[in-house]
C-alpha cells in the first residue's frame, strides 16, 4: 500500500512525464539493452527502430502515474500488456531490471528536478505497479499451461501446409510436432513465433493473429511480407517466413494469447471491419460465427488496395454463400483496371462515414476492426461520427498499443 505522500509525489511528476515521457523511455531502452543485451532476444527490434515501443511505454508510465491512487482504473490496459508479456516469456525476474533502468532514465532526463525524494517515491510506485503485472501474468502462465492442450514456454510445431493467398500474404498451417492436442483460443487472439534467422545474432519473437476458427487440429497464421517505402523487404521475420520456411519445417510457438476477442454471448448484429492483413483476426471471428452462431447477423467489410493483394477472398465469399446471415462488402482503395471492368468490389477509395453508414445495421451492433494504424484511426472516427457507443467498439493494434484519437486524412 503506497503512502499518501508517495502518491502525492508521483502525481506531481505527471506533467513532466507528459512532456518528457518518450525521451525517458528512449533512454531507458538504450540503457537496458546496453546493460542486459540478452533482453534483445525478447524485444521486437522493428518496434524499437520505429519508436512504437518507446511511445507505448511512455503512455503506459504516464497512465500509471496519473492513476497511482487507483491502479484498478488501468487494469484493462495492464491485462492487455500482460497477455503480450506472457506470450513473449517475460517473467517476474525481468521486472527489477526494468525498474533499475527506468529509474536511472528518469533521473538522467529530469536532472536536478528528479530529487532523491522523487526517485524514492518512483521506486516504491514501480514496485507496486510491477506487483500488479507479476500477479496477473502468473495467473496467465498457469492458465496457458494447465488448459486442455496447453503448454508452457515455446512448443515445436511443423508447417503442414504453406499457401500463397495473395501477392503479399501467405498462410502457414501449423501442427504440433508431438502429435498431442493443442489449446483452443478465442477468435481474435494471436500466437507468438520464436525464430532464429541466419545472420542475425538475436532471437526474434513475432505475434501473428490466428486466421482460422478454433477447434481445428492446427493453427493457421496468414503473414504479410512487410516492405519498406522503396519496396525492399523490411520485415526480417516475415521475409524469412515467406522465402525460407517451407512445409515440413519447424517453428516454435507460445500458447494463444490476447484480449481482442469476439464476445460469443452477444446476440446482436456484429460488424467486422479490416484493412490489409488486419483481416486475419476478423476472419477467425467470421468463421467462428458461421460455425457457432450461424443465426447471428454478420457484416464483413474488408479494404485492400486491389485484387492482387486481396487475400482469402474466396474463403470469405464461400461462407457468405452458405449463410444468408452473412453479408460481405469489399472496398478497394486503388483498384486496377481489371477490377473496375469486373466490378469486383463495392466501394472505391477510402472508407468514410458516409459510405459506412449505408452498410452497417440500424440500431445496436458490436464492431470489431483491425488494420494499419491510419486505417483504424479513420474507422474509429467514422464509427464515432455515426454515434456508435464506445462500449461497442473493439480494435486490435498489431504491435505496441497506440492511440486512435488523433485525426488522420486517409487510410488503406
Amino acid at each position: 500500500m503506497l503512502s499518501e505522500n508517495t502518491i502525492k509525489i508521483i502525481k506531481s511528476t505527471v506533467p513532466a512525464l507528459e512532456v518528457h515521457g518518450t525521451e525517458i523511455t528512449k533512454l531507458f531502452y538504450k540503457m537496458m539493452f546496453s546493460n542486459h543485451p540478452e533482453l534483445l532476444n525478447i524485444f521486437n527490434h522493428a518496434n524499437q527502430k520505429q519508436g512504437r515501443q518507446q511511445t507505448a511505454l511512455a503512455n503506459a508510465v504516464y497512465a500509471a502515474a496519473a492513476h497511482i491512487d487507483r491502479l484498478e482504473a488501468i487494469l484493462p490496459a495492464v491485462k492487455q500488456i500482460a497477455h503480450k508479456h506472457r506470450s513473449l516469456g517475460i517473467k517476474a525476474e525481468h521486472y527489477p531490471i526494468v525498474g533499475e533502468n527506468l529509474l536511472a532514465a528518469i533521473k538522467d532526463v529530469l536532472g536536478d528536478a528528479a530529487t532523491d525524494e522523487i526517485i524514492q517515491a518512483w521506486a516504491e510506485a514501480y514496485g507496486a505497479i510491477a506487483d500488479v503485472f507479476i500477479g496477473i501474468e502468473a495467473g496467465m502462465y498457469e492458465e496457458a499451461e494447465k488448459q486442455e492442450g496447453g503448454w508452457s514456454g515455446f512448443r515445436e510445431f511443423r508447417v503442414d501446409r504453406k499457401v500463397k493467398e495473395s501477392d503479399v500474404i501467405t498462410s502457414f498451417y501449423l501442427v504440433p510436432q508431438d502429435g498431442q492436442p493443442i489449446a483452443s483460443f478465442i477468435p481474435g487472439q494471436y500466437i507468438t513465433v520464436k525464430m532464429n534467422v541466419p545472420g542475425n545474432p538475436y532471437t526474434h519473437l513475432r505475434q501473428y493473429s490466428l486466421s482460422d476458427a478454433p477447434g481445428k487440429p492446427y493453427y493457421r497464421i496468414s503473414v504479410k511480407r512487410e516492405l519498406g517505402c522503396d519496396g525492399a523487404p523490411d520485415g526480417i521475420v516475415s521475409g524469412y517466413l515467406h522465402d525460407s520456411v517451407n512445409e515440413g519445417d519447424a517453428l516454435r510457438l507460445s500458447a494463444p494469447a490476447g484480449d481482442f476477442a469476439l464476445d460469443l454471448q452477444d446476440t446482436r448484429p456484429v460488424v467486422l471491419i479490416s484493412g490489409g492483413v488486419g483481416l486475419t483476426p476478423t476472419l477467425s471471428m467470421l468463421k467462428t460465427l458461421a460455425e457457432q452462431n450461424p443465426e447471428r447477423k454478420t457484416i464483413f467489410i474488408h479494404s485492400a488496395r486491389n485484387s492482387k493483394v486481396h487475400a482469402l477472398r474466396e474463403e470469405v465469399e464461400a461462407l457468405a454463400r452458405s449463410n444468408p446471415q452473412i453479408s460481405v462488402k469489399w472496398n478497394y482503395s486503388h483498384p486496377m483496371e481489371q477490377d473496375r471492368s469486373a466490378r469486383n468490389y463495392d466501394h472505391e477509395g477510402l472508407i468514410d462515414a458516409n459510405w459506412l453508414g449505408t452498410v452497417i445495421p440500424d440500431g445496436g451492433a458490436s464492431y470489431y476492426f483491425c488494420g494499419p494504424v491510419a486505417f483504424m484511426k479513420a474507422i474509429n472516427g467514422a464509427l464515432r461520427s455515426l454515434n456508435v457507443p464506445e462500449a461497442d467498439i473493439h480494435y486490435e493494434f498489431f504491435g505496441p498499443k497506440g492511440s486512435l484519437d488523433e485525426p488522420v486524412a486517409e487510410t488503406a
